[in-house]
Order: C-alpha cells, then sequence, then structure tokens
C-alpha cells in the first residue's frame, strides 16, 4: 500500500499560484517550454512555469534519500509522522545534500550542483504537483534555497491535477531512473525502490523495464535486499542495528557474493552458505573485493579457527533442529560447519552495530571484539592469499600447455580448409613448424629437470625429439 502522506500546509495557496501562471501561459499563446513524461503509460507534455523555491515542499517520499533517513531514527519517525513540519523538511533537505554513504558529510556531487547552477544557472526544469510538492528537483531546491534563499525562482513542470501518490511514486521512478540522470539512485536506494514495487504486486519484468535493466538483474537485487534485511535483524544488540547505509559501499562485493552463491548452490548447498557466511562476515569487517575473493567454504575450518582467541570462537546453537510452525515436528537444521559460520557472522555484525552506533555516545556494549576479528580475519585471508597464489603458480604451467593444445586443434582444422582451397603458405609454415620444435626442446629440458617423478608424458616428449632419456 503506498502511503499517503496528506497536503502540504500551503497546498491551496500553491494551487492558486499555479493554477494562476498556467492559464496566463495559455492566454498569451506563441511558443513555450515544456517537459515530457511518461504519464500513466502515455508521453505528455507539461507546461513549465515559475514558483518560488521557499514556496515548494521536498518529497518526504522520494527514493532519493529513503536508506539515509535512518541516520536520524528520531527525525526519521518525525517525517513519516508530520512530513511537511520545518523540522522534517528540514532534515529532507540536509540529506539531500550528503554523502550517501556518510550523510554526516556533504556530497561531492551537490557541491558540483552548486558550482553548476552558481555558474550556468538551472538548464533543466524541476517537476511539481499543483500542491507545490517537489517530484523531481528536490536537490535542486535545496541547492537554490542556499545559493539564493526563499525567494530564489525555480523554474518546473506541473503536473496533472489529477495527480496522487502512486503518480508522484511512478513519476519519480521514471525521470530519475533515467541515464542521463545527473545524479543517480544511490544503491541501497535503488534496492529500496525494487522492493517497494514487488511488495505492491508490481510483476519483475515491468519492474526491470522501469530500472532499465532484466529480469536477472533484478532477481539479484532481490537477493542482496534479502541478505541485507536479514544482516540488520541479526546485528541487533540492546536495541541497536547496523543501518541501511552502512551497506552503500559494498555494492560490488554483494554482487559478487550472489555470483558465486549461485555456482555453489548448484553442487552443495552446505558450501554455498559456507562461503556466504564468511564472505558476509568479511565485508561487514570492511575487507576489499580482492581480500574477500580469497574466502571459500573451507576458509573458517582451514583458516579462521587457529587465529581466533577463544572467546570469539564461534559455539554451537543449543539446538540444531528447526521448528515448523503449525505442524508442531522439527527437522534437521545446518551442519555444524554453517551453524558455526553463521554464528561467527553473528558476533561480527553485533560488533559492527555496537561500533556503528557508538560513535560520540557512552555505550554499555563490547567494544573490543571488532578489532580482534579483523586482525584474525586479515591474518586468514593473507595465510589463504598465499595458498591461493601457490596453487595458481602449480597450475600455470599446465594451464599454458591446455592453451596451446587447443590453438593447435585449430591449426589442425585451418590446414584442413586451406589444403580446400589450396591457400597454404607453405614456405611459412615450415618456419613456423622449425620454431615450434625448439621451442618443444625447451619445453622437454625444462620438463625433465622440473618433474621428479617418472612421467609418461614427459618421457614421451624427450623420445619425440631424440633427446637423451
Amino acid at each position: 500500500m503506498i502511503k499517503d502522506y496528506g497536503r502540504p500546509p500551503r497546498a491551496d495557496e500553491n494551487r492558486a499560484v499555479v493554477e494562476r501562471r498556467l492559464e496566463e501561459i495559455s492566454a498569451r499563446g506563441g511558443a513555450r517550454e515544456t517537459q515530457s513524461i511518461e504519464w500513466r503509460g502515455n508521453q505528455v507534455y507539461l507546461d513549465v512555469i515559475q514558483m518560488p523555491v521557499g514556496d515548494l515542499y521536498y518529497n518526504p517520499a522520494t527514493h532519493r534519500v529513503r536508506a539515509q533517513r535512518s541516520h536520524d531514527p528520531q527525525r526519521d519517525v518525525l517525517v513519516d509522522d508530520d512530513p511537511w513540519s520545518t523540522d522534517s523538511q528540514e532534515y529532507l533537505g540536509y540529506l539531500l545534500q550528503a554523502l550517501p554513504s556518510d550523510p554526516s558529510r556533504i556530497d561531492p556531487a551537490f557541491t558540483e550542483l552548486l558550482d553548476s547552477l552558481r555558474d550556468y544557472e538551472q538548464t533543466e526544469p524541476g517537476l511539481i504537483t499543483r500542491e507545490g510538492i517537489l517530484v523531481n528537483g528536490n536537490t535542486r531546491r535545496a541547492a537554490l534555497l542556499k545559493l539564493g534563499g526563499p525567494r530564489q525562482p525555480i523554474r518546473v513542470a506541473v503536473l496533472p491535477d489529477s495527480c496522487d501518490w502512486s503518480d508522484i511514486r511512478d513519476v519519480e521512478l521514471s525521470l530519475q531512473l533515467r541515464k542521463e540522470h545527473r545524479r543517480d539512485y544511490s544503491y541501497i536506494n535503488r534496492l529500496l525502490a525494487i522492493d517497494e514495487l514487488v511488495s505492491q504486486g508490481l510483476p519483475l519484468a515491468k519492474i526491470a523495464a522501469i530500472f532499465r535493466t532484466n529480469v536477472a538483474a533484478c532477481k539479484q537485487d532481490q537477493w542482496v535486499f534479502s541478505c541485507i534485511k536479514s544482516m540488520i535483524d541479526r546485528s541487533e544488540v540492546e536495541g541497536r542495528r547496523i543501518p541501511l547505509i552502512a551497506f552503500e559501499d559494498h555494492q560490488e562485493k554483494l554482487k559478487e557474493l550472489h555470483r558465486r552463491y549461485q555456482k555453489d548452490r548448484a553442487t552443495s548447498g552446505d558450501r554455498a552458505e559456507l562461503t556466504k557466511e564468511s564472505r558476509l562476515a568479511a565485508i561487514m569487517l570492511g575487507f576489499s573485493k580482492t581480500d574477500v575473493r580469497f574466502i571459500e567454504a573451507d576458509f573458517q575450518s582451514r583458516y579462521l579457527n587457529d587465529m581466533l582467541p577463544d572467546k570469539l570462537k564461534p559455539e554451537l546453537p543449543s539446538s540444531q533442529k528447526v521448528a515448523i510452525p503449525g505442524l508442531g515436528v522439527s527437522v534437521k537444521g545446518s551442519s555444524n560447519a554453517v551453524a558455526k559460520a553463521k554464528e561467527l557472522t553473528n558476533t561480527v555484525l553485533k560488533a559492527r552495530a555496537v561500533e556503528i552506533n557508538s560513535v560520540g555516545v557512552e555505550v554499555s556494549g563490547p567494544t573490543e571484539p571488532i578489532n580482534e576479528l579483523k586482525d584474525a580475519v586479515s591474518d586468514a585471508i593473507r595465510l589463504a592469499g598465499r595458498q591461493a597464489q601457490l596453487q595458481k603458480r602449480k597450475q600455470a604451467a599446465p594451464d599454458r600447455l591446455n592453451t596451446a593444445k587447443a590453438e593447435i586443434d585449430q591449426c589442425v582444422t585451418e590446414l584442413v580448409m586451406s589444403r580446400a582451397s589450396r591457400a597454404l603458405d607453405e614456405e611459412a609454415f615450415n618456419d613456423a613448424v622449425l620454431s615450434f620444435r625448439r621451442s618443444l626442446r625447451s619445453l622437454a629440458v625444462e620438463a625433465a629437470r622440473t618433474v621428479e617423478e617418472q612421467s609418461e608424458g614427459v618421457d614421451w616428449l624427450r623420445r619425440v625429439l631424440g633427446l637423451e632419456t
């Protein structure tokens, strides 16, 4: 159900001004500025007028700062309960200027917008309802207020009189997700928008069309958002949780995790869960994408357990059975290894919740485990990375030979085709074979020096080249 935020205090005054200015444009005739938008499935052209920027209102339903609103939980609740109050509107204005991943800092993109408006003025019109609610142009309003104050004019197109909150949602998504738009939605706000549309029963194919993507990408976004919501729930400590904005910078790591999870799940559900839990823990500890890639299903058992202090080693839950609601029966839960991995991830999530919520505040929860966890995971990743590099070196020579084999197979095909068309350069081919023989001789010599045990392949290679065995 789409929330109805009601009408702002100046709704009647704004409606009178808007309609009067629209009538003036119509009566004047001649060329006039319009903006094209998608409206209820059709393309329509809306007249553009000027309004004092201070008379308009930020859209409390905007997806642009949906996740960032949790930066201040009390003011977040106020936006829902009293969206048109001065405090609510000021909070929305503050968030529109803030960096999505850290609302305590100004977004460089907002600074660029300020400079652009100062140097070139407004190039594209915003979009309002007749009551003065900004559907598009919220960030521009924040910038224009800074530059010229409440009487600064802003050019805006006007939506049809029948516009409701469902239309506001649809039009905002349609406009804000265009590729040419200056400032994209943050990653988490995009996930929130998709989740909202799914919850309202919109088919994934339609959602994919709205977001200029495909169904597979939308399913990936759903999986990632489900993981994020689960991590937030699991992180709760004395009422404190990890906020949504803490996940803004992890887009690529979470997408890569989804791809790996799907690949592992095709062969083993437990393997997929082990890799997922261990990688989630590392992601929440702030490790880079290249570090996270070293984490496999055996990461905890093979590398991490020896690095963890005893007090941080995960313990198995008291019950490994899962009750089925309504049936009065229980079934076997996840394996011991998966249960331990989940417990460790829970420890990381709770420690992060305490760390994030304790900035500038004295709290009673534990604050030390996060550093010990980071050190232990860092050491384990370093060890896993060395092992991965060693394995890569072990496979380097065979991989090169397999690549050469594929090229020779293709060469055979090319010879057959050239014989049919009598197109072979025989002299060049002879030179290439001689060069290949020299390379094979070098390969045979080095293989004999390197491969210590008797090898059928190396013996064959030496015999073919006439080398002594």
